[in-house]
């Protein structure tokens, strides 16, 4: 048995509902039941058959409605691996961190074809911090106080599967003087990045090893997934970028988060409107039943 949760960015109708049914249907799949999880927001359709075939039925319904299609019987997820830049996080931390030194658009062109997948994610790193050796060291804590905010919806979903017995991890190809303090502020568990070196008050243009690239991201999920003896189907992972579709690919539920090209392909649901809470509709949780702080 599989449902696929419809969460509407605006607003969402009986009509909706009822075209989503027909959709499931011409796809071949046999639908089982419907429910609103809320009034206007979300709502569930239960089904049996191919799911690949519905999701692509699904997804192209008019609107701006996201779809995320999993087993019934595992929407609820007992361990999270999540990006940050771009996923939990507003922005990409070292474009900002290079605005401060006045190369910004030299390094965002450098992180865009990373995250599309056209340059090798740990050379592309080591290259763009070497451009920030000399940066004053003050500039990465007033780049997140000034820069960084927190993705809508973020707090809510880490805090509300946290409470209910999910393991949170934030593993980062980003920097640990940014994610420290952010996975801490939105409620993670576990935070996994790199390390700038710093030597005399300012960036020395390294990065300790070994790199959080794209390998040791897929290695947090299925360590994971070992320590607390789940199964795969049990697991979500959530990115952005082409360092992201290993974790992703790997996890029960592999959501690509407003991605590159790469990302959407690989994944098994993509949010393209809403925010990060669309994950909670899709776990069944409504909002009388979030926990955020």
């Amino acid at each position: 048995m599989f449902v696929a949760t419809l969460v509407a960015q605006t607003a969402l109708g009986q009509g909706d509902i009822d075209e989503a049914r027909d959709r499931v249907a011409a796809a071949g799949a046999d639908v089982t039941g419907s429910t609103v999880l809320e009034p206007g927001k979300a709502a569930d359709i239960f089904f049996t058959g191919e799911a690949k075939a519905v999701r692509a039925a699904l997804q192209a319904l008019p609107g701006a409605i996201d779809v995320i299609v999993q087993r019934q019987a595992a929407r609820e997820k007992k361990l999270l691996v999540a990006d940050m830049d771009s996923t939990m996080i507003t922005i990409e931390c070292i474009d900002e961190l290079a605005d401060y030194a006045g190369i910004k658009p030299q390094i965002a062109e450098v992180t865009e074809r990373a995250m599309r997948g056209e340059l090798d994610f740990a050379e592309a790193l080591k290259a763009r911090v070497a451009l920030l050796a000399g940066l004053d060291e003050a500039m990465i804590e007033r780049c997140r106080a000034e820069r960084v905010r927190i993705m809508p919806g973020a707090k809510a979903l880490i805090q509300t599967l946290r409470a209910r017995g999910c393991h949170t991890v934030l593993v980062s190809g980003g920097f640990t003087r940014f994610a420290e303090p952010v996975g801490k502020e939105i409620g993670f568990h576990k935070v996994v990045a790199n390390v700038l070196d710093i030597a005399c008050g300012a960036l020395s243009g390294t990065v300790q090893f070994p790199i959080v690239d794209s390998a040791r991201k897929k290695t947090e999920l299925e360590q994971g997934l070992v320590q607390l003896a789940l199964d795969p189907g049990q697991s979500i992972a959530i990115g952005d970028g082409a360092n992201d579709i290993p974790m992703i690919e790997a996890a029960g539920l592999g959501v690509a988060y407003h991605a590159k090209e790469k990302t959407r392909a690989a994944a098994d649901a993509e949010i393209r409107h809403g925010d990060l809470s669309a994950l909670l509709y899709a776990a069944g949780i409504v909002r009388t039943g979030w926990v955020e702080s």
